[in-house]
C-alpha cells in the first residue's frame, strides 16, 4: 500500500496552529468566537498530541543517531543508543499512520444523527420478518450507544415483520457508524413458517441518511405537491375517518414521502419534511461527490444499495461482510446488537482506501 509521508514541516504547522488557538483563547473574546474556537481547539488536541508524540520521537533518532555516529563515544553508550534507535524505529511508523488517518478529509456529516429506512426484498413474509431482526438490531445497537430511536413511519407485516420501516435515530457520531449498514442485507435461516425445514433465502435493504439541518437544505413550497388522504391498515377508528395523512412529492427531483402514522396531519406533515429534507440532503452529498469523482466503484461504504453487502447464515450462526470480506461466527450477538467489530473493520477498510488513494496521488 502506498501512504503520504508525514513531513516535519506538516508536524509544525499542526503544534504552531495549537499554540496560537491557545494564546487567542487565553485573551478577551466575543461569545461566538469563544464558542467556535473552543471547539476547533478540542478538535485539534487529539491530533497535536500525536504530532508532539511524532515530532519528539523524531528528534530523539536524530539525536541517536548523531550519538551513534561520533566515534570518539562510548562504546556502551553508543550500544544503548542503537537499542534506544531500534525501539524508535519501531513506534514513529505508527505514529505516523496514526496522525495520517486523523488528517484525512472528514466527512462533514459523520457527527449527524440519521434516518435510517430497512424495507422488505425478495422473499415475501421471511423478508418482512427479516426486516424487523435488523430494525431491532439497529435498536440494540443504538442502546448501547445511548442513542435516541424515534420511528417516523411503519407498515408491518402479517406476522409481525416490517414491510418498510422509517426511524430517526439521534445522537453523537451516528452516521459515522452506522453509514456503511447502508446496502442491501441477504439472510439464510429455516422461515417459521416452513414445516418442510428447507433453508430459505431472501433479502432486505437499508438506506442511511444523514440527517439534514433547516439550513443545509432550502426547500421552496413551490416545487411542492402535498396530498392529504385517509390513512389505511392499523391505527384504530379515528385514523381511517380523517384526512390525517401526507404525500408529499419534491417536483424538481421526482421524490416522494408519505406519512401516516400520527392522527394529526399537521405531525405527518412535519414528519414526511424531515424525510424529504434528508433524501434531498444525501441526493445532493452524492451529486457533490461525484462531480468530484471521489466515488470509486467498489468502494467501502459508497452506499451502492443494487449490490449485496452482507449475509446472515442463521443454521451456520455465521455472518459475511462481503465488501471486506469478513466472516464473524457470532451472529447471535450481532443480532443483539452488538456490531462494533464489523463496524470497525469496515471503518479501517474505508481509511487504507483513502490513505492509498492519497499515496496515489501523491505519487
Amino acid at each position: 500500500m502506498t501512504e503520504t509521508h508525514i513531513t516535519n514541516a506538516q508536524v509544525d504547522q499542526i503544534l504552531a496552529r495549537q499554540r496560537a488557538m491557545a494564546q487567542e483563547l487565553s485573551g478577551q473574546l466575543a461569545r461566538e468566537r469563544f464558542v467556535q474556537l473552543s471547539k476547533e481547539y478540542a478538535e485539534l488536541s487529539p491530533v497535536a498530541e500525536v504530532a508532539g508524540a511524532l515530532a519528539k520521537a523524531r528528534k530523539e533518532a536524530g539525536d541517536l543517531e548523531e550519538m551513534i555516529a561520533d566515534k570518539s563515544a562510548d562504546k556502551e553508550m553508543r550500544a544503548l543508543a542503537e537499542d534506544e534507535l531500534a525501539a524508535l524505529r519501531e513506534r514513529i511508523p505508527g505514529l505516523e499512520h496514526d496522525l495520517q488517518i486523523m488528517l484525512l478529509p472528514k466527512d462533514a456529516a459523520d457527527e449527524r444523527g440519521v434516518v435510517i429506512e430497512v424495507r422488505a426484498g425478495t422473499g415475501g413474509e421471511e423478508a418482512s420478518l427479516f426486516a424487523g431482526d435488523l430494525f431491532r438490531m439497529y435498536s440494540r445497537y443504538a442502546e448501547t450507544k445511548r442513542w435516541k430511536v424515534n420511528v417516523l413511519s411503519a407498515s408491518e407485516s402479517d406476522l409481525g415483520g416490517y414491510k418498510e420501516i422509517v426511524a430517526e435515530i439521534e445522537g453523537k457520531g451516528v452516521y459515522a457508524r452506522l453509514k456503511y449498514e447502508a446496502g442491501t442485507h441477504r439472510v439464510q435461516r429455516v422461515p417459521e413458517t416452513e414445516a418442510s425445514g428447507r433453508i430459505h433465502t431472501s433479502a432486505a435493504t437499508v438506506a442511511v441518511l444523514p440527517e439534514a439541518e433547516e439550513v443545509d437544505i432550502e426547500v421552496n413550497e413551490k416545487d411542492l405537491k402535498v396530498d392529504v388522504y385517509r390513512s389505511s391498515g392499523a391505527g384504530g377508528q379515528h385514523v381511517n375517518t380523517t384526512d390525517s395523512a401526507v404525500r408529499i412529492t419534491h417536483l424538481p427531483t421526482g421524490i416522494v414521502v408519505a406519512c401516516q402514522d400520527e392522527r394529526s396531519q399537521h405531525k405527518n406533515r412535519a414528519t414526511a419534511m424531515k424525510i424529504l429534507r434528508a433524501k434531498l440532503y444525501e441526493a445532493e452529498r452524492e451529486r457533490l461527490i461525484n462531480e468530484r469523482a471521489a466515488a470509486r466503484k467498489g468502494q467501502v461504504g459508497s452506499g451502492d444499495r443494487s449490490e449485496r453487502i452482507r449475509t446472515y447464515n442463521f443454521p451456520q450462526g455465521r455472518i459475511t461482510d462481503h465488501r471486506i470480506n469478513l466472516t464473524l461466527y457470532k451472529l447471535e450477538a450481532v443480532m443483539a446488537g452488538d456490531l462494533d467489530e464489523l463496524i470497525d473493520a469496515l471503518t479501517t477498510a474505508d481509511q487504507a482506501e483513502r490513505l492509498a488513494a492519497l499515496g496515489e496521488a501523491a505519487a
